[in-house]
């Protein structure tokens, strides 16, 4: 293994990492954004009150994007061991 093969591997691990986990973080991150207003608009400051919605909405879009994700990560996986195969 040489060191531009280990720079590749890096790389594009962490470009797939970004790309599966993106769709969740941001779906998470704009309830919870959307839950800070609601809170400072009622001034309730409660701060398990956003862990139930943010759950809720993780479960719904592993249902969603699932199999995206998971062909993503057999794409990576079936292109790394080839990769490391052919060298």
């Amino acid at each position: 293994m040489t060191q531009d093969f280990a720079l590749y591997v890096l790389k594009d691990a962490l470009i797939t990492a970004a790309l599966v986990a993106a769709p969740i973080l941001l779906a998470v991150l704009l309830v919870g954004l959307l839950i800070s207003i609601l809170q400072v608009a009622t001034q309730v400051q409660e701060m398990t009150l956003t862990f139930i919605p943010k759950l809720g909405v993780t479960v719904v879009m592993l249902v969603v994007f699932g199999s995206w994700i998971l062909k993503t990560l057999i794409h990576f996986s079936v292109n790394m061991i080839n990769q490391a195969a052919s060298f």
